[in-house]
């Protein structure tokens, strides 16, 4: 049974960045049963005993989790897991073409960074012509319905996006489902939404209510419910009702782009929705979401949002997808209540990257039925009343304690404020100023120029940091070591036996074995002091991608780490690379910039992190303790596999980004520059140099024609 609340019992709205390690895998195992019990209830029984928001909370506080801990992402984490298992009773069907869900945009920033994210994958410049479709999100049970030689074979539910349950009887009942199409391809698989109208859902509980049956909370399920009848006679009698948005499976096209295919769906006799546009920008997709808004309430049918989807196919094709969600596609959700409340006070709390975050303190209040008491005020332009680049949100109005301010809660544990009282503020409330210097370690707290925060530059001499950072370097995605977690380091730094990473592997040699010292600790004995020394050695020996990522450089998460890890492959190339490198110049700075999923900020970070004195003295003090283990190829039997390939001159058929990509998914090293170990050369319009040089060293030299014909993409 999912408990009522959106918050575990025991973290509450404790912000991620205050959780320890402990206390987030709780919180995660919580999670993944609380949204498991959701997606059962929802997806398979039909029964949903929380709030979209309340779901959508949950879902937003697994993903802030998992991005504060990577390294305690379960193996069942509900961020890889879409729908749920199918109910017994129905007989299985596995997709052909997986039914994925959809990733979520909660406010208009979000759209904005949705368009920068595709321009920048694709590499169109922010004046280049993409035309997106926007569509209200219907609330009601996905399905998928396969034809062959234009007659109904199979209906199947979404069920976990790889089987689904086939209720293709059922499906048969419904009037806006055609049995037969005409001039349908050999394959056509169309996929949409099963739904209930508000007035059939009220006179269908009416009905019920008559008979002494069963009555239905809402129209979505209502709608599931019906659908998934054993018998097809109940669902005949049910008022349900279809609109086609997408397909799976196709022998043939059925069109160039998305609007184009959903006509031709409407031309096969399938209802689409009449509220589908086509816009040219992120602001016509906001104002279309604003327009389908105000029609929420009159539409006679539920929906909680708008999907805005890239229009061309062939760039759909090229963006491809992630784990389980579509980088071509979004939901713009609605917002959920919203509530004013008091703001009593606002702290600041210093992460591991030195961060001065300001964290309001709010009187209670319930926000979409959660009590809520801590708000994120971002940074201080937000504070203030302005955006990053010093223009006016809220229309200027700055926040400041004593001040009535309204709580915006749409899918976040940790709610927004969106807007403050006026009316309401007392005499005496002043302007917030943000502190100058650090409130651990007094340090001063700079802003530069560029960043949105404010951070501290004590470095290792900052409690907060220092703390911070050892918790960082003993997860699970860095050294894991074993009975050396974030309790044990915060004991250790407060006594003063580690003040730096290098500082846990010297422990043994500096207090004998260690274990006499430690066995009179509270929480400690004989047995359990000796196999922490002993997990401590087990981990001298240790993969570069894991080395790179437990030094919490700033920008470098676990997915990077790993990324630069099979690019250098030994610590000695990778230190060599980023000791030599010139922030924005030189072979080593665009061999860096080059791998695909580094961009400039991370490579500054890198460079500038690994150039500085006091940092590379600690990271040099640990590597000397430790046998850091190369970067081994990824296995894989493609022709590319293992061979190091540069791209050079103009690519006509795909982004750089693309073809980086795509080599290195086949297990190919992506260089920058060629050399005696360059196994193959790309070479488009305008090769130079490199192409001489390759030519100079024997190396193979192709067209960009050969290389998609080698690797099977032409």
């Amino acid at each position: 049974m999912v408990q009522e609340t959106a918050q575990h019992p025991e973290t509450g709205d404790t912000p991620v960045a205050q959780l320890t390690t402990a206390q987030a895998r709780a919180e995660l195992a919580w999670l993944a049963e609380q949204i498991a019990a959701a997606n059962r209830a929802y997806h398979r029984d039909d029964a949903p005993e929380i709030s979209d928001a309340d779901y959508d909370a949950l879902k937003q506080r697994n993903a802030a989790i998992e991005a504060h801990f990577p390294s305690l992402k379960r193996a069942d984490s509900p961020s890889d897991v879409v729908g749920a298992e199918v109910a017994e009773g129905f007989g299985k069907v596995r997709h052909a073409v997986r039914m994925l869900s959809l990733g979520n945009a909660f406010a208009d920033e979000d759209v904005h960074e949705f368009d920068t994210r595709i321009r920048k994958y694709l590499g169109l410049a922010a004046d280049t012509a993409l035309r997106y479709t926007a569509e209200p999100k219907i609330d009601g049970l996905s399905l998928s319905l396969r034809y062959e030689n234009g007659v109904l074979m199979q209906a199947a539910t979404r069920g976990d996006g790889e089987t689904g349950e086939n209720v293709t009887a059922n499906a048969r009942t419904i009037a806006d489902i055609p049995t037969e199409i005409s001039d349908a391809p050999a394959v056509l698989e169309v996929r949409g939404e099963v739904y209930m109208s508000h007035d059939d859902f009220a006179a269908l509980n009416a009905r019920q209510a008559e008979s002494g049956g069963k009555k239905f909370a809402n129209p979505r399920n209502a709608a599931a419910g019906s659908l998934r009848q054993l018998d097809a006679e109940i669902t005949k009698s049910r008022p349900l009702r279809f609109f086609a948005y997408a397909w799976g499976e196709l022998s043939a096209p059925l069109g160039d782009t998305q609007s184009d295919a959903i006509a031709q769906l409407a031309s096969f006799g399938f209802v689409t929705n009449p509220l589908t546009r086509t816009c040219d920008s992120p602001d016509e997709l906001l104002q279309h979401y604003k327009t389908i808004e105000a029609q929420r309430a009159t539409l006679g049918y539920d929906i909680d949002g708008v999907v805005y989807k890239v229009d061309d196919l062939a760039l759909q094709k090229r963006l491809g997808f992630r784990s389980t969600t579509p980088r071509w596609a979004i939901a713009h959700k609605f917002p959920a209540e919203l509530a004013w409340t008091r703001l009593e006070a606002i702290d600041i709390q210093v992460g591991r990257t030195g961060a001065l975050s300001p964290v309001a303190r709010l009187q209670p209040v319930t926000v979409g039925g959660v009590v809520v008491s801590n708000a994120t005020l971002h940074n201080e332009d937000y504070i203030a009343g302005r955006d990053g680049n010093g223009a006016p949100i809220r229309e200027g109005r700055d926040i400041r304690v004593g001040d009535w301010v309204q709580v915006y809660r749409a899918g976040d544990v940790i709610p927004k404020i969106s807007d403050v009282d006026l009316a309401r503020r007392p005499e005496d409330a002043v302007p917030y100023v943000m502190p100058k210097t650090c409130p651990e370690c007094g340090s001063d707290a700079i802003r530069e120029e560029g960043d949105a925060v404010r951070r501290c530059t004590g470095g290792i001499i900052c409690p907060a940091q220092a703390v911070e950072k050892l918790k960082h370097f003993v997860s699970r995605a860095a050294f894991d070591i074993e009975g050396l977690g974030a309790k044990q380091v915060e004991q250790f730094y407060a006594d003063g036996w580690i003040t730096t990473p290098a500082d846990i592997f010297t422990l043994r040699a500096r207090y004998g074995t260690g274990v006499q010292q430690l066995k009179n600790r509270e929480g400690w004995g004989e047995k359990s002091a000796s196999n922490l020394f002993d997990a401590i050695d087990e981990k001298r020996e240790i993969p570069l991608a894991r080395v790179i990522f437990s030094l919490g450089i700033r920008h470098v998460g676990e997915n990077s780490a790993a990324l630069l890890a099979n690019h250098y492959t030994s610590w000695d190339a990778f230190e060599q690379a980023m000791t030599t490198a010139e922030i924005g110049a030189g072979a080593a700075w665009e061999d860096l910039i080059g791998i695909d999923g580094v961009g400039t900020v991370m490579a500054t970070s890198l460079v500038t992190t690994m150039q500085q004195e006091a940092e590379r003295a600690s990271i040099d003090r640990l590597i000397a303790e430790l046998s850091v283990q190369d970067a081994e190829a990824r296995a894989t039997d493609s022709p590319v596999a293992g061979k190091t390939v540069v791209f050079t001159g103009t690519l006509e058929r795909m982004t750089r980004a693309e073809a980086k990509a795509r080599a290195e998914s086949l297990g190919a090293k992506v260089s920058g520059s060629v050399s005696a170990k360059t196994d193959i050369l790309v070479a488009g319009p305008g090769a130079g140099s490199k192409a001489k040089k390759a030519a100079d060293l024997g190396v193979e030299t192709m067209d960009e024609d050969a290389w998609l014909a080698l690797i099977g993409d032409a």
